[in-house]
């Protein structure tokens, strides 16, 4: 029998909710959840639905890689993007996000972080996620170098984030969210993550803007892919034009198609 792409999600999201329920999909603590502010002077904005606080300890996340996910109801995305900061796209990103009153996750590469601090403290004051994607998101991928130089490109890249954003670095981070660059990951440096309490990202789905498209291309693929999946953990890269470029678009497609943003944040301390 056929089955078209909203059978598919529909069916995707049904096993998903059973799953949360029976406390099957996700072995993490997630410490709170509550409803996002409303946005100032634009009822018919998008809005981020509401911010969901997570106990990064040993959490893994996001089913193109762990077998987990978010405890995420139906039609409930995570937006994230990464590589960023970038001149122009990740500002233009910001704006499209500012204009809906949408906060997101931006995993930052450490060099980018450091050669533009303006945009990183722009991401953090417009009250976004700041997570990390190590000092330089080397070619060859963590996963095919040496344990202590992957260890050294994951410390860097934090330290050069924390700087950029707060003026300086601490021993721990102040968000412990990574992603592994290509999600190449490895079983030591998973443990070396889990010591340090710091949570690793995967998605659930991703709109593939590492390939050249046009942002109506793009637009076209993801909204289907998002269908298909019914909700999760998206992952752009704030650094490709035609993603900025198709970010407004995306964000009234979700609004339309009744999705709601959930924002991701670490759970406080204490």
């Amino acid at each position: 029998m056929a089955t078209n792409a909203g059978e598919i999600g529909g069916m995707v999201s049904f096993i998903r909710r059973v799953a949360v329920l029976l406390g099957l999909l996700l072995p993490l603590s997630v410490t709170g959840a509550h409803a996002a502010d409303p946005c100032p002077g634009r009822a018919d904005a998008l809005g981020t639905a509401r911010v969901l606080e997570l106990d990064p300890k040993g959490v893994r996340v996001g089913t193109k890689s762990f077998p987990a996910t978010l405890p995420l109801a139906p039609k409930e995305v995570v937006l994230t993007f990464d590589d960023g900061p970038w001149p122009r796209t990740t500002a233009a990103v910001l704006d499209a996000l500012k204009a809906e009153c949408v906060h997101a996750t931006f995993f930052l590469i450490g060099e980018n972080a450091k050669a533009r601090p303006e945009l990183v403290r722009r991401a953090l004051a417009e009250g976004h996620t700041i997570a990390h994607h190590t000092l330089t998101h080397p070619t060859a991928t963590l996963a095919k170098i040496p344990f202590e130089a992957a260890v050294k490109e994951i410390e860097r890249g934090i330290a050069a984030d924390e700087k950029a954003a707060y003026g300086a670095s601490g021993p721990a981070p102040r968000v412990p969210f990574f992603r592994f660059p290509g999600f190449a990951s490895t079983p030591e440096l998973l443990t070396y993550l889990d010591g340090k309490g710091i949570a690793v990202f995967g998605a659930d789905f991703w709109a593939s803007d590492w390939n050249v498209m046009t942002p109506e291309a793009e637009l076209d693929l993801v909204l289907k892919r998002l269908d298909a999946a019914g909700g999760g953990i998206v992952l752009f890269h704030d650094t490709k034009s035609y993603t900025a470029a198709m970010i407004p678009g995306f964000l009234r497609a979700l609004a339309e198609r009744g999705y709601k943003v959930v924002h991701v944040v670490p759970k406080a301390p204490g």
